[in-house]
């Protein structure tokens, strides 16, 4: 990652003929906003002095309170390479300030800086590299978007079969343009379906990473005719879209979750982590699963974690231990989705690790076997739960929950969960096309 200076993002514009600059932030609920300004602003930017109405973004402040600060982070500072080459357009990553030069708590990237700093408290950096896989469908002759996919592809595929590739390919360009060290980029396993995976970088900048990446592969994926979801289950029947999440502490500038003395060869803090996280991961599934549909993918038989379990060797558990060591263990949590605030989502999971770490808390031993393939009494005899099965069952999870409250802090706490609650009344009050199918004619 860059290390700019305010000085430095001056002469960048100047050089590079930035005629616009977003100052960008994120609401509580994962979606991007902005507030563009001109070359000519940017020194009052700098100076922490651009201000926006807090009352107009979902779930921060009322009227009343509403003067807000928006306070650029230089390392961010990146030119969009699809705009005009002439006048260009860059952004700039913010926090949001009250008034009164203190952070808003309100900000999920203060959530999120928030975690990190309990974790260099205990003495540990913090990284993250996230898999988001999404959908590339058609659009209509009006440019709406369809549910028809571009391509009947599967795993691995190339062109022609793969029509998404150029798609795919002027995505990773893009993303490399603005700093991303790209991967792997390949087709998933249904039609439609792809994944481009960056490096991990430490939390603050992977959460950053996330929002970026979401926006380039809607921007050009929009630029090439198609239209691009991070939805998790948006076809029935079909594998749906995770954002599997691989997570490392380091100490002292070595892997905190490695120990070549062990038989697996992780450490204490290593099975630690892993016994929060599973520990937690009901009471924090709201959010890093967020949405009603969320919950369509979380199903047994395809591919989708919703047991409480881990393993070294099958990816049927929720948490897995890739097979590397060294520098590189870690683990991998498989249930978040690309719908997530990557900000609470990564705060959420480093909260339930530390947890772990803190407590002690010893997980179960690793489950080896295909749990998709074990009954319901395997599974019980086991001890092994399951993650909620609907955003409102996460809701009363996540309610009851001491560690969510931490994490979220009580501002975005108490809106979070009643904007959820208003979701899930307003799916569960509508007639869907399901019941018009069933009962229609039958009754």
């Amino acid at each position: 990652m860059p290390r700019y200076t305010a000085e430095d993002v001056k002469a960048m514009v100047k050089e590079q003929d930035v005629q616009f600059i977003r100052m960008q932030f994120t609401d509580i609920f994962g979606t991007l906003k902005n507030v563009a300004i001109t070359s000519e602003q940017l020194d009052k930017a700098l100076n922490n002095e651009t201000m926006f109405d807090g009352s107009s973004i979902e779930g921060f402040v009322r009227i009343e309170e509403s003067d807000m600060y928006l306070r650029p982070d230089p390392n961010t500072f990146a030119i969009f390479p699809w705009r005009p080459q002439s006048g260009k357009v860059a952004r700039l990553i913010c926090d949001v300030y009250n008034p009164d030069g203190t952070p808003f708590e309100g900000d999920p990237r203060y959530v999120l800086k928030r975690a990190i700093k309990e974790a260099e408290d205990m003495g540990y950096t913090f990284y993250a590299g996230p898999e988001c896989e999404f959908f590339l469908f058609l659009t209509d002759s009006e440019g709406n978007p369809t549910t028809i996919t571009h391509d009947n592809a599967g795993y691995f595929d190339l062109g022609p079969v793969d029509l998404g590739e150029n798609a795919r390919r002027d995505i990773s360009m893009a993303l490399e343009e603005m700093g991303f060290e790209i991967e792997a980029s390949h087709h998933e396993v249904a039609p439609g379906q792809h994944e481009i995976d960056f490096k991990y970088e430490d939390g603050l900048t992977t959460a950053d990473n996330v929002m970026t990446f979401k926006l380039v592969v809607k921007t050009i994926a929009q630029r090439h005719g198609l239209h691009a979801t991070f939805m998790p289950k948006p076809i029935f029947g079909i594998n749906g879209s995770g954002m599997h999440t691989h997570q490392s502490l380091f100490q002292n500038g070595k892997n905190a979750f490695y120990d070549p003395n062990d038989n697996m060869q992780l450490s204490q803090a290593a099975y630690h982590y892993i016994g929060g996280i599973l520990k937690n991961m009901r009471s924090i599934a709201a959010i890093t699963n967020p949405t009603v549909n969320s919950y369509k993918r979380l199903v047994p038989g395809y591919e989708a974690p919703v047991y409480l379990a881990w393993s070294g060797r099958n990816r049927s558990p929720l948490v897995r231990i890739p097979a590397v060591r060294g520098n590189a263990t870690r683990l991998e949590l498989r249930c978040p989705d690309p719908t997530c605030n990557p900000y609470l989502a990564l705060a959420a999971m480093l909260t339930a690790g530390l947890d772990g770490i803190k407590n002690k808390v010893t997980p179960p031993p690793p489950t080896d076997r295909n749990i998709f393939a074990m009954t319901a009494q395997e599974r019980e005899e086991l001890g092994i739960g399951s993650l909620p099965g609907s955003l409102e069952e996460a809701l009363t999870e996540v309610e009851n929950s001491e560690l969510a409250r931490k994490v979220l802090g009580g501002h975005i706490f108490e809106r979070y969960v009643e904007a959820k609650k208003i979701e899930w009344d307003d799916y569960r009050l509508k007639v869907h096309q399901w019941e018009i199918d069933e009962y229609l004619t039958k009754y």
